[in-house]
């Protein structure tokens, strides 16, 4: 299969000094959106987020996983999409029963705000390292919020776009090297070349294809191809640190009403059961449930 379905293509511009992303999404996103109906224009956003997810997370160097958030005062209240380092992918969104099909991103709010996470593995068994970005969300579209977003949080001039055919998906990113000494004249040709791309092309062609037609004058090289996939990285241990930080009380009046607690996954729909014994066990280790004599 040509490499224009679920895979990512890390690139570079030699002569420019300029790095990129391509992008193409297809069953990975049809997993996303059969589990849950979503109204077109939230769809919309939120294939945008997700393409976005999987941009950044190859062009910023680093082992882990990386999330986008939106959150606004509008019907569409949360925004989310996750991609590892390892090409998998998640996204999700929540929103009212009734969403405007014309609703923007000025009807966000003037609350409305962009979080990017970073979650960076490290050695053995220890937490990630996180860092996060928060911005305010004061453009018209989300390619110009995220392009704002990198100039603001990370110095870097950026330019983005997305298409999207049927349930098939398609994006490219393009970025000066902080390292290199560019001219003006280089970024302003880039981003000349980056304009002319349609979306026939992206559906059409084989990633090296489109990036040679692209940008062949300015010499370029491909960096890494590689398949993406939809996978949740939610785990019983995740649920637990959840059910944690919930509190003991809640916890107990929870197990008042009902003698075990099942936590579903939104993304996946993977299911999560506690006994009242191993609820109880996750805030006293040697703890008895009632009516039973068995330590856990």
């Amino acid at each position: 299969m040509p490499n224009n379905h679920d895979h990512l293509t890390r690139f570079l511009l030699e002569r420019a000094n300029v790095r990129g992303v391509l992008v193409h999404l297809d069953q990975t996103w049809q997993a996303i959106i059969e589990r849950a109906s979503y109204p077109p224009v939230v769809a919309e956003y939120l294939a945008q987020c997700t393409v976005a997810a999987a941009l950044f997370t190859a062009a910023l160097k680093f082992n882990g996983r990386l999330s986008i958030q939106l959150r606004g005062e509008s019907a569409i209240r949360r925004l989310f999409a996750e991609c590892t380092t390892e090409g998998t992918l998640r996204a999700i969104a929540h929103f009212d029963d009734e969403v405007a099909p014309d609703i923007t991103l000025d009807d966000f709010g003037e609350k409305a705000m962009l979080a990017i996470t970073i979650e960076k593995n490290r050695p053995g068994h220890q937490d990630p390292q996180r860092y996060q970005g928060i911005v305010a969300l004061q453009a018209n579209t989300l390619s110009a919020a995220f392009e704002q977003y990198f100039m603001q949080s990370e110095q870097l001039a950026t330019r983005m776009v997305f298409f999207k055919q049927g349930q098939r998906l398609a994006g490219m990113l393009i970025q000066q090297l902080p390292e290199q000494a560019n001219s003006d004249d280089d970024w302003q040709r880039a981003q000349a070349l980056f304009e002319t791309l349609e979306a026939g092309e992206l559906f059409d062609l084989d990633a090296e294809e489109i990036l040679y037609r692209l940008f062949h004058e300015e010499y370029v090289h491909v960096l890494e191809s590689r398949p993406l996939d939809f996978a949740c990285s939610c785990s019983r241990e995740r649920v637990e640190n959840a059910l944690i930080s919930l509190g003991q009380a809640e916890i107990v009046e929870t197990l008042a009403e009902n003698p075990e607690i099942t936590v579903h996954c939104d993304f996946c729909g993977q299911g999560y059961v506690f006994t009242d014994t191993q609820a109880l066990a996750l805030f006293w280790p040697n703890a008895v449930a009632p009516g039973s004599d068995r330590l856990q």
